[in-house]
């Protein structure tokens, strides 16, 4: 049996397909093929975890670059959760937000289920009952 080698975490774009297949895997929604390949380059800042050449996990932050910005796509694969690779993955995410964002940016995410804990760790609180979050699935 051989050793896997311990993930690496960088800034980087995956690709369209590694990127859907992984977001599939981790239980968030399907998205299609022209949107990955259209939304990728656009991101603000992406960050990815790879185990040898394999996708183990990711997270993205996307928006105009001034004025707001949204943090999407935290995904980590089954067999490498619970390990901590969702909060190195916003650790460095936010380190870029911090870093590069420009003073009195409105950072905002949807978290699911019970990710909140994991945003609240960052910053980030519930706007209910003062304010609502909306989507609207094309």
């Amino acid at each position: 049996m051989s050793a896997v080698a311990e993930p690496v975490l960088r800034l980087e774009i995956p690709a369209a397909d590694e990127y859907r297949a992984l977001r599939v895997a981790a239980g968030l929604s399907a998205m299609s093929p022209e949107g990955a390949a259209a939304g990728l380059p656009a991101s603000w800042c992406s960050v990815c975890v790879r185990a040898g050449d394999e996708l183990v996990g990711m997270g993205r932050v996307v928006g105009d670059g001034g004025l707001f910005l949204f943090v999407v796509d935290i995904a980590v694969a089954p067999a490498w959760q619970g390990r901590g690779w969702g909060r190195r993955i916003m650790a460095a995410l936010m380190e870029q937000v911090h870093a590069r964002a420009c003073p009195r940016t409105m950072v905002g995410l949807i978290a699911d289920g019970t990710a909140s804990r994991l945003y609240e760790q960052f910053g980030f609180r519930l706007t209910a009952p003062g304010a609502h979050g909306m989507l609207l699935r094309l």
